[in-house]
């Protein structure tokens, strides 16, 4: 039996505080995120607001709590999506082989001659800003990855002694992907997830804080750090506090990932 790396509890941990506090935000929080009080602004940290206040007299510690919300719902949602996208796509793309193959190969490596960034922005700005715009761009952007890695992963286990012998038996295509292929190629893939996690929520909070992810009075880390640029020296705390929830997410996932690297690939196990 695989021992499980620290580094996936240590992460796992991280992440499942800081998921359930987003989760039980109504219940944790008396003050709403939205909730103006113009006489409170830019309060320091006291015993009714435990952060202080913005630039508009809203309690910071909410508009934290509560920000975390659309961030990581669309970035939960668009890594599933991504991925169940681009796992389908290319282990279609392994198993056939020919000229499925060559036409997904192509079309992925056109995308990933453009800047993930670069072209999640520009969809993002042509369409109607909001979490099915974000979600549209991130997928667009997001499954390529994923379909290069469960190609790789189904053309080394289409090669197992084991499909050869259902292929023999007369076991049907369909039935041999579900219940050969995907199993033996999904734990690498799940590693994969959890390392792009990160790389998709700093997308995410960077497209906020150019006002294309979620609008006002909705809160969003990426955007109270927007909010915070005039007041960053007269109230530093406006913009420690979304950035350091950011890094902290990002952190926690990224570390689960690399456990997660280090339980699949026995190869790495040494290191």
């Amino acid at each position: 039996m695989r021992r499980w790396p620290t580094t996936i509890y240590l992460g796992g941990a991280v992440l499942a505080l800081i998921l359930l506090a987003t989760i039980g935000a109504p219940w944790l929080m008396s003050a709403h995120p939205n909730t103006q009080v113009l006489s409170d602004r830019l309060l320091p940290s006291s015993t009714k607001h435990l952060l202080g206040t913005d630039h508009l007299g809203r309690d910071l510690l909410a508009r934290l709590i509560y920000g975390g919300r659309f961030s990581l719902l669309l970035t939960i949602t668009s890594v599933i999506v991504a991925a169940v996208v681009g796992t389908g796509l290319g282990a279609l793309a392994g198993w056939l082989g020919g000229l499925w193959d060559e036409m997904l190969m192509r079309l992925v490596d056109l995308l990933i001659v453009f800047p993930g960034i670069i072209m999640a922005l520009v969809i993002a700005a042509l369409l109607e800003p909001g979490f099915g715009t974000l979600l549209l761009a991130l997928t667009i952007t997001g499954w390529t990855p994923y379909a290069r890695l469960a190609r790789a992963l189904t053309l080394e286990v289409g090669t197992m002694p084991y499909l050869e012998a259902a292929r023999a038996l007369g076991v049907s295509q369909l039935r041999i992907i579900n219940r050969h292929v995907i199993p033996n190629i999904i734990g690498p893939l799940l590693a994969m997830s959890f390392l792009r996690f990160g790389h998709v929520l700093l997308t995410i909070a960077g497209l906020s804080y150019l006002g294309l992810g979620a609008q006002p009075p909705t809160p969003d880390w990426g955007a109270m750090i927007a909010e915070a640029l005039p007041y960053m020296q007269r109230v530093p705390l406006l913009l420690f506090v979304p950035s350091l929830a950011i890094f902290l997410t990002a952190f926690s996932v990224t570390i689960v990932g690399q456990g997660l690297m280090l339980l699949f690939d026995p190869k790495q196990r040494r290191l």
